[in-house]
């Protein structure tokens, strides 16, 4: 934890015996651990500390879980605290959903799991602390704006025209660092968070493709199975969004002509938008290229749209333009003076009024309504822009449409490396080889295997890095070596690195559910991103074990020996 400031977690059982085990179990998180014997108890713990997590045992004798989460419910203060439910008796759906409606987030059953319990704990936890330290930074920002304005408000009487000028200029910027800070402490937050939800979407979604195989041939069944794997594949989507507006996505920018790119996309556009949107583009004559992600561009200009649509509920016109400006210092915010490609959507809607235009890029801001957006869709736009080295401006005005511009510097002169999607292929089929599979979560690890297995490979299961080493050492027989990145001790990449000095013919794998790893791991080194599926594993793992050339299997095994 560091320096961090520790939280409270309430401990609430009638049995000390089971007490004294949830202490012992989280006492590893270093977190302040308050225990409570009884409903009443709690109650009284609660009102004497600001506590970030509740852990409730669901029987207890005076006050049962539900009536005491209930209670705390009731309280102002407590309406957004964490409550677990640990129950050691068969829950039933119905009492999750009695849970669920007196305020708990999470259900834990007994026998307790202590990782899974620990994990648990440890993400409300830090989303609390986290919640926190913007809390903190935000009032303090405030004061400094405060006690800035109260000096200058002193300055002499003969330059109160010059200082007032001044106050507001400094106001100014001073409300733009907050912002700033702000966002980015968020958006550190959030790529935080879609990490953890990759991880657990990779358990979700690599234990369902298998269980899927082995099911019986039941409609019915299937399509349960099917929907969960959407549901898991949607919210792969929404951790890649949030990694979008955390600016931690990978990008794989290339020579991008920006007519052909929109012109390939016109009819999935009017498609996507129904008959009563008119779609009109308009492009500078010898338009120079981009360089960007064009996957990810295509992605932030349907995005665009869907948005002018829902914009223009009885009909209008979308038209998309481009063309090529030379910017000096300050004529676009956030822009280098330079030759940049100018691609605006604009939209003959309904508009926005001020207010809403400031927030139309704060993520999670929506002004539609339940179920219809995630509010990232701009903050997704923005962040793949700035990692692009450009930038976007909104203009709107209520009652006469909106226009969003996306600034993109000029590419330098080379061929158009825009090749238009191939019909895909079926993956080479690899020879059996035996894996290292290393990662710190045992729910990931056995699912990894376990997809390993099913393809015919023989899997070697590691929680860590060191002991990834240790088997390397004594084992010369392993053909590949998988490890996740973000591991306590040893990362993944320090481990590819140590590995490529030892064994520079054994492959290795980075998965991870970031999409940064740092910048001196050699880029040959293959990376799968979290959450994979069993056809991406098979993919990259024939790529490189499979029965390419003959010899290139036998040489492999050489080296490793």
């Amino acid at each position: 934890m560091g320096g961090e400031e520790k939280v409270n977690i309430l401990l609430v059982d009638d049995q000390p015996g089971k007490l004294l085990g949830y202490e012992v179990i989280l006492s590893e998180l270093g977190e302040n651990l308050i225990k409570a014997g009884s409903a009443n108890e709690a109650l009284e713990q609660l009102l004497k500390n600001d506590v970030a997590v509740v852990l409730i045992d669901v029987c207890m004798p005076d006050l049962d879980g539900f009536e005491l989460a209930a209670m705390i419910r009731e309280h102002p203060r407590f309406q957004k605290m964490a409550i677990i439910f640990v129950s050691a008796i068969q829950v039933t759906d119905l009492d999750l959903l009695r849970g669920y409606a007196a305020g708990a987030v999470d259900y834990v059953p007994v026998p307790v799991v202590p990782d899974l319990l620990r994990a648990k704990v440890r993400v409300f936890a830090e989303l609390y602390r986290k919640t926190r330290q913007l809390e903190t930074l935000n009032a303090e920002l405030e004061r400094r704006v405060a006690e800035r304005t109260a000096e200058l408000a002193q300055a002499n009487s003969e330059l109160e025209h010059r200082v007032e000028e001044r106050t507001r200029e400094r106001e100014a910027a001073l409300a733009q660092v907050h912002e700033m800070r702000k966002v980015e402490s968020l958006g550190q937050l959030t790529g935080g968070v879609a990490h953890d939800f990759n991880n657990l979407l990779m358990a979700v979604l690599g234990n369902l493709e298998l269980v899927r195989k082995f099911l019986p041939s039941d409609p019915k069944i299937r399509r349960l199975i099917d929907g969960a794997i959407q549901g898991a594949e949607r919210g792969a989507t929404l951790t890649k969004r949030m990694l979008a507006f955390a600016r931690r996505q990978e990008l794989k920018p290339e020579t991008v002509d920006v007519p052909n790119l929109v012109d390939s996309m016109v009819e999935m556009l009017r498609r996507s938008l129904g008959p009563g949107i008119q779609i009109k583009t308009d492009f500078e004559t010898d338009l120079p290229p981009t360089r960007v992600d064009p996957n990810q561009l295509e992605l932030a200009l349907l995005n665009l749209a869907l948005n002018a649509r829902d914009a223009m509920p009885l009909g209008g016109r979308l038209t998309i333009s481009a063309h090529r400006e030379r910017i000096g210092a300050s004529d676009v915010p956030g822009l280098q003076p330079g030759d940049y490609v100018c691609i605006a959507e604009r939209d003959s809607g309904e508009g926005m009024d001020e207010v809403t235009l400031k927030r139309a890029t704060e993520p999670f801001f929506t002004t539609k309504g339940a179920g219809r957006g995630t509010g990232l869709g701009l903050s997704m736009v923005d962040g793949l822009v700035a990692q692009s080295g450009g930038a976007m401006r909104i203009t709107s005005q209520q009652g006469a449409g909106s226009t969003v511009e996306l600034w993109l510097p000029v590419a330098e002169a080379e061929a158009i490396e825009r090749p238009r999607p191939v019909a895909p292929q079926r993956v080479q089929e690899s020879r059996c080889c035996r894996v290292l599979v290393i990662d710190d979560d045992p729910i990931v690890l056995a699912g990894t295997a376990a997809m390993l297995e099913d393809l015919g490979h023989t899997a070697t299961e590691v929680g860590s890095a060191e002991q990834g080493l240790k088997i390397l050492q004594s084992d010369a027989s392993i053909d590949l070596v998988i490890t996740d990145h973000a591991m306590p001790g040893m990362t993944g990449t320090e481990l590819a690195k140590r590995i490529r000095r030892k064994w520079p013919e054994l492959p290795v794998i980075i998965a991870t559910g970031y999409a940064e790893l740092p910048g001196e791991l050699d880029p040959s080194v293959p990376r799968l991103s979290k959450p994979y599926r069993q056809q991406d594993l098979a993919a990259v793992v024939a790529q490189l074990v499979g029965e390419q050339p003959a010899a290139e299997p036998a040489a492999l095994n050489a080296a490793v020996g």
